[in-house]
């Protein structure tokens, strides 16, 4: 009788028992996946497959106040790369077709090395439609190569607006680390002006279109027939408070000229044109912008990327002494009958000169001569603490809040300043300088813009800006932006008397009588601020009609002289420029009305 081997018969049993565990656990496991899971892993495989190329949206454009369109897009091919599919052996070859210099590529590639291999790399903005052509042509010989259709600013209207409305470049890679949930590398952004500051509203909603993918990650077809696809959602387009026309009339005038110009709509601060002059072609930052160009424009000694008109400080010079007039009178230092006598000039510790000898006159004269006794008269009775609270009751000393950004604050002194720089034993003789806009007081262009067009309109307005609102794409109505109000709290008795004497500048024996108009009366005033280093700079204030103003303007021309000869004769432009084209177009409504009319008249009758 054999005897059993009880060892093998249990290793046995107990192998067979795994094999058959393992058997039911891995039929559930593929019941699991194919019954159970059947659609997750179904997704999972077909994202392994599927790739999505993202469209970038239309950047909104920009209108003026009668909807012309002042920054627009234009078409431009861009030439990517997508690195998890290419080959670098191509590099010297695209170097060549693109017509860059050598090693181009590489640096664009190592630069953008930190980001995924599977996001496509912009390599070059703007590319010929010659080498889109090439492209084309050798498609199967370029993995990872291809190229999209983007838009790029264009400015149809031969505005230049540099300072005003900005411009886009490349992404940087500091702000891409903060803002990565939107942007990807070799996206575009707002740098300046409107295009930075309204960069959330302009730049739109991206879109994917997904396609499928073999294992070489070559395009095979739509994923789904392109049902699946997000469409990209252009950005909103901006309406601004700009005249094309008197904007660009501001720009001619200053053509060869440094200084700025800023025209406000009294009632509503809205900006009718902006200029700092010199300025730059922004069609420049168009394309992939090159060293030279920027070279140039940083080194050039007349600064044309500083915006002189928010951030150029001087002395106001006469301009500021309505200011002063405004402050006597609403204290009641003053009333519209006190005079002063001018000799040919004032004596506080020294003499201080006028330009002339004027006799015993009143405020509203005063004005008009621009005297500048009377006004040494009226600092000293003010007071440095006044003078400065009322300065900033009309925007002084402090950022106006304008809508592109950049923009510096100026400077108002007060008793405590003169303190800290001499001591309690301060010189009372600096007084009499600030009271003709002189020494150490110093405003921006936009500032004095903000000044007389609360003057022109009684004390109020709202923070100046260039933006209106944005163009609502299905009704086509403008929403408006919403903007503070600016109250001075001061009476109309107040302003009337000071808007006397500023329309007796133009229209009475003022300083700026050569600009008088028969057609529309102006009222302004003039100034010459010091420039210790050349010629003084000329000023020029005004609004007009007079009657019921509807634009107010600065002028400021750097090293030229008096602001009567240099700077209101380029603000007389503005207005013709303005007013003249509204009222021809009352005109044209009224003949088209007499017409009706007379279309309607019954001969027989």
């Amino acid at each position: 009788m054999k005897s059993v081997n009880f060892a093998s018969i249990n290793r046995t049993t107990v192998v067979s028992g795994i094999i058959i565990v393992l058997f039911f656990l891995l039929s559930f496991r593929l019941f699991q996946m194919q019954i159970l899971n059947r659609e997750a892993y179904e997704e999972k495989s077909a994202n392994n497959s599927i790739k999505g190329i993202e469209q970038t949206p239309f950047r909104g454009v920009f209108y003026d106040r009668n909807l012309k369109v002042m920054v627009d897009n234009i078409p431009a091919y861009t030439l990517r790369i997508t690195p998890a599919d290419y080959d670098p052996k191509l590099n010297k070859l695209l170097d060549k077709i693109l017509g860059v210099d050598s090693g181009y590529v590489s640096s664009i590639l190592l630069k953008n090395k930190i980001y995924s291999p599977y996001i496509p790399i912009r390599i070059k903005r703007g590319i010929d439609f010659n080498v889109v052509s090439w492209l084309e042509e050798n498609t199967e010989h370029l993995p990872g190569v291809d190229y999209i259709v983007e838009m790029q600013r264009g400015y149809p209207l031969g505005i230049r607006g540099s300072h005003a409305f900005g411009y886009t470049k490349e992404i940087s890679p500091e702000k891409l680390e903060k803002e990565n949930d939107y942007y990807k590398p070799g996206d575009y952004v707002g740098y300046n002006g409107i295009e930075k500051q309204y960069e959330k509203e302009l730049r739109g909603i991206k879109g994917f279109n997904y396609v499928l993918v073999n294992s070489k990650r070559k395009e095979i077809g739509k994923y789904k027939d392109g049902t699946q696809d997000i469409s990209s959602i252009k950005g909103k387009d901006l309406v601004l408070s700009f005249d094309a026309d008197v904007q660009k009339a501001a720009e001619e005038e200053m053509i060869g000229k440094r200084g700025a110009i800023v025209a406000i709509e009294p009632k509503t601060g809205e900006i009718l044109a902006l200029v700092s002059a010199p300025d730059y072609d922004l069609e420049q930052f168009s394309y992939v912008t090159s060293k030279e160009f920027l070279k140039e424009l940083y080194n050039n000694p007349d600064r044309p990327s500083f915006n002189r008109a928010t951030m150029s400080l001087n002395p106001p010079g006469s301009t500021f002494k309505m200011l002063e007039a405004i402050a006597a009178l609403d204290m009641g230092i003053i009333s519209p009958s006190s005079t002063y006598y001018c000799g040919g000039g004032f004596t506080y510790g020294r003499y201080f000169k006028c330009h002339g000898s004027h006799g015993s006159i009143d405020v509203v004269h005063a004005i008009e001569k621009s005297c500048n006794t009377y006004f040494y008269n009226l600092i000293y009775k003010i007071g440095l603490k006044k003078w400065k609270e009322y300065a900033v009751k009309f925007g002084f000393s402090k950022k106006t809040g304008i809508d592109i950004g950049e923009e510096a604050a100026g400077f108002i002194p007060d008793e405590s300043y003169y303190i800290k720089k001499y001591g309690e034993n301060w010189p009372r003789s600096i007084m009499a300088s600030l009271g003709i806009g002189q020494g150490e007081v110093s405003v921006t262009p936009l500032q004095l813009a903000q000044y007389v067009a609360l003057i022109a309109n009684d004390g109020s307005s709202f923070q100046p800006h260039i933006v209106k609102g944005y163009l609502d794409d299905k009704t086509k109505q403008i929403i408006p932006f919403k903007f503070p109000e600016i109250k001075t709290g001061i009476r109309k008795e107040v302003f009337d008397v000071v808007k006397e004497g500023m329309f007796l500048v133009v229209n009475g024996a003022g300083t700026a009588t050569h600009i008088k108009m028969t057609d529309i009366k102006i009222a302004g005033k003039t100034g010459t601020a010091q420039n210790p280093h050349g010629k003084d700079h000329a000023y020029f204030v005004c609004y007009a009609p007079a009657e019921d103003p509807k634009i107010a303007i600065a002028v400021l021309v750097e090293n030229v002289g008096f602001g009567g000869t240099y700077a209101a004769p380029i603000a007389k432009k503005l207005v013709e420029a303005y007013l003249k084209k509204d009222s021809s177009k009352d005109q044209k409504k009224t003949d088209e009305k007499n017409e009706i009319k007379i279309a309607g008249f019954n001969i027989a009758n």
